[in-house]
Parts: structure tokens; C-alpha cells; sequence
């Protein structure tokens, strides 16, 4: 639509030049990232910008020294707007919130700063994800093998403008509908990742106390046993956790994943199963499936069996682990964990209670202390093996997996009236922006 022009709901048209102060293409970043310090800035990168969220769990670091006075217009600030710029997330939008810290963004993502006194930045936002928005992104991708935005062709999106006045009444209808929308998504979330303290209950066993110490004594009899020379393996935070269960001995088996289950390394091509799991499609702590676009089943992937275990070996502390509900093939950074059979009915153990365990705060304090590498930490194929998890008598297996799935089924329930309310909210305020007869 050229400038000026009206849109079917008589809202005057402007574009996106005419309404920021600027539009950014940052520069691009040295590649050697860095442990999380007070010397080091956080870089978000295309990963990062979701439509209408900027998600900050999982971050690299950049040390300052590396940033000079070219990467001043890389440092975003509260009220920006973002805007992808290539890959597989290319055209995801969000603002930026309040922050607590600085941070900087990478050049595949465009920097918006809205105009003052001329639009809310949460107006654009909402514009930028409305159907119109969206068109008009699609319309501009370029690129054959990876879809691309040009910063020349953003600056000429047109951008309904209404006045201050209904445009702040537009931000506060839709902030009371993405209020609910997260009081809903925080309380499914909680419902799983809050799910810690039931499993030690039904254990009998405390959460691991923490320990901060980074100075601590070790046999030498334990680095001969061992070979290992990494000092984190043996931090007593680890070391505890795993006294503490085999201290319930008595009551209950203590194991080590290699003798209750086999490590699958079933390689096939990707395109082999239309259920395709990438690291993003599993949410941290929960275990919960994800859509993503983050990821593309490419090359060689692992195939897994319903009822197998999934369990990230990369950033092991992001907590993703996954009890499979049907077959497929996933990424190759998944370990694929597959139960043995048992040979006498007390020895079974259950996929979801396995998956539960796995995912406590017993096996972080473990897993926190077991990782190799700087800027991609792992959990090596050696470590993963000899993680220690407590099992029960079946009965209490079934009492968890059972409350397990009464939690799951509850939270997916929450989720799904989450996203029919929001959905219906932004169909109403796509309406009254857009008119009857905008359909795109």
C-alpha cells in the first residue's frame, strides 16, 4: 500500500522509516563466545526473537573487550523493536521489554527504534504480527536456499496509524488478553516443573542442598578409579546427591543408567519420519513437545521408539528431556535412552517415571558437574551412562507416573484455552484494525 494512503478502516498509512528514529542492521560479531561474567554482555541471537516474546533462556556471551565503539547500535534498549533477518526464523517480531542488564544483538536481526510521540512501540509490535503485518513480512523474503530480509525493503512496510489515543486503547485491550494468556502458560509450567518436590516425597529423599564452593579435596584414589582430572566431576554438590540415595539402599534400587537401559544410535536420514524432534521442540524442565522453526531434520538423525527417552546432551542444564508418546527420528544431540526389559515383574521400570527422574533436581546436581566444553557444553556419551538415578517399587512408579500424567494432561488443557483466548483476541483486534474486508 503506498504511504498515505488509507487503510479500509480509514486508519492513515505511513512506513516503518517514516516512524523510527532509526532502523539497524548491526554489525557483525566476533564468534568467540565466553562464560557469563561481569566483563562479558549477553548477544541474542536469531533464536532469540520469537513473534511477540524475546526469550533469554538460552544465551551466549561476548566479552566487552571484543565490542569497540562500532557496536554501540548492537546495544537494544526497552521499546525497540526486533525483526529476524535470516534463517529459518527470518521475519519472527517482538519488542524488548524492560531489562536488567545490557544486551546486544547479532546481525541477523533488524533494530527498530519507534518515533516518539508518533507510535507506541507495543502498537507496532502488535501491527508487525497482525495479518497484514505478516503479509507484507512474507512479500519481502528473498533468497533461494535461506530466506533473507533486506533492511531497504523493511524501511517501506506500511504501518496502519490511528491515533495515540487508539492506539494506547488497542495496547491495553491486548495487554489485559497476553496477561491471562501467560497467567494460563505459567500456571501449566508450573504444574511440571513444580513437579520436584512430589517425586522426592514419594522417594523419600531431600533436594540436593546447594554448594557454591569451589575449592574442595579429593582422594587420589578417586581420580585413579575415575581417570578423570576435571575438577567439577568430583564437586561435592554431585558427590552428595548421589550419597544420599545410595544411603536408601533398603528401600529402594540405586542404578546407573547402563544397567537399566541401552544408548540407541539408530543413524537414519532425516526424511525418513515426518516426526521430526530438534533440541527446541522440547521445553526445559517439563519435557512438554514445542512447535518450533528453529530447527530442520537434516542429514542424519537418530530414530527412537515410542516409550524411549530422550535426553539432551547438549546444555545438559537446560533440563530437555522427553518420554517419546509415538516413534520418530530426532536430533543427533538426544541421547536415545531405551529401557531393558525387566526379568521379573519388581524390576520394571516405567518410561515416565525414568523421564521424571531424569528431570530432577537428583540428576542436575549430578549433570551440572559432568559437562565438557566452554561455548557448547555436552554431556559426554562416558558421563551419561554413569548418571545415578533412584528406582522404586513399581507401585510408587505408577503413583508418580500416574500423578505425572494427570499434571500433563492438566497443563495441556490450560495451554490450549491459553492459545483459543489469545487467538480469539487478536482476531478482534485485527477486525477493528483491519476492517471486514481486509483478509490476507
Amino acid at each position: 500500500m503506498p504511504a498515505g494512503k488509507k487503510f479500509p478502516n480509514n486508519f492513515s498509512s505511513k512506513s516503518l522509516e517514516e516512524l523510527a528514529d532509526d532502523i539497524i542492521q548491526p554489525n557483525e560479531f566476533i564468534r568467540e563466545y565466553v562464560e557469563d561474567s561481569n566483563e562479558a554482555v549477553p548477544l541474542l541471537r536469531a533464536g532469540n526473537v520469537r513473534d511477540g516474546e524475546l526469550d533469554t533462556t538460552d544465551l551466549v556471551y561476548v566479552a566487552k573487550t571484543k565490542l569497540g565503539n562500532g557496536f554501540a547500535a548492537s546495544y537494544i534498549r526497552e521499546g525497540d523493536i526486533l525483526i529476524t533477518r535470516t534463517g529459518a526464523k527470518a521475519g519472527e517480531t517482538c519488542m524488548v521489554p524492560a531489562l536488567d542488564r545490557d544486551l546486544i544483538i547479532s546481525s541477523h536481526s533488524i533494530r527498530v527504534i519507534p518515533r516518539v510521540g508518533v507510535i507506541e512501540p507495543k502498537y507496532l509490535e502488535l501491527f508487525l504480527l497482525s495479518r497484514w503485518g505478516k503479509a507484507q513480512i512474507n512479500r519481502l523474503f528473498t533468497g533461494a536456499a535461506q530466506k533473507q530480509l533486506q533492511l531497504e525493503t523493511v524501511a517501506g512496510i506500511q504501518i496502519a496509524v490511528p491515533s495515540l489515543a487508539k492506539q494506547h486503547e488497542f495496547v491495553v485491550t491486548m495487554d489485559a488478553a497476553r496477561v491471562t494468556r501467560r497467567k494460563k502458560l505459567a500456571e501449566a509450567d508450573a504444574l511440571l516443573a513444580g513437579f520436584d518436590g512430589y517425586l522426592l516425597a514419594q522417594l523419600g529423599l531431600a533436594a540436593p542442598a546447594p554448594d557454591s564452593r569451589q575449592v574442595f579435596a579429593v582422594r587420589l584414589g578417586q581420580l585413579r578409579d575415575t581417570g578423570r582430572v576435571n575438577a567439577d566431576y568430583f564437586h561435592p554438590e554431585r558427590t552428595l546427591a548421589i550419597r544420599a540415595m545410595e544411603k536408601n539402599r533398603k528401600i529402594m534400587r540405586v542404578e546407573r543408567l547402563r544397567d537399566i537401559a541401552d544408548f540407541v544410535r539408530d543413524a537414519v536420514p532425516a526424511e525418513t519420519s515426518e516426526n521430526y524432534l530438534g533440541l527446541a521442540n522440547v521445553q526445559s524442565h517439563t519435557g512438554e513437545l514445542v512447535e518450533s522453526t528453529e530447527e530442520d531434520g537434516a542429514g542424519l538423525c537418530f530414530r527412537f521408539a515410542q516409550q524411549d527417552v530422550l535426553f539432551a546432551r547438549l546444555r545438559p542444564y537446560l533440563n530437555k528431556i522427553h518420554r517419546a508418546e509415538k516413534a520418530g527420528v530426532c536430533s543427533t544431540e538426544f541421547h536415545v535412552i531405551h529401557i531393558q526389559p525387566a526379568a521379573k515383574p519388581q524390576d520394571e521400570i516405567r518410561a515416565e517415571y525414568l523421564a521424571t527422574v531424569l528431570r530432577s533436581s537428583l540428576v542436575l546436581a549430578q549433570t551440572r558437574h559432568m559437562m565438557t566444553g566452554n561455548t557448547h557444553p555436552r554431556l559426554a556419551n562416558e558421563d551419561v551412562v554413569n548418571l545415578v538415578v533412584p528406582i522404586p517399587d513399581p507401585k510408587i512408579q505408577e503413583a508418580i507416573a500416574t500423578e505425572v500424567t494427570r499434571r500433563r494432561t492438566e497443563a495441556r488443557r490450560l495451554r490450549a484455552s491459553a492459545g483459543a483466548e489469545w487467538a480469539a483476541a487478536k482476531a478482534r483486534f485485527e477486525q477493528e484494525l483491519l476492517g471486514e474486508s481486509a483478509k490476507s
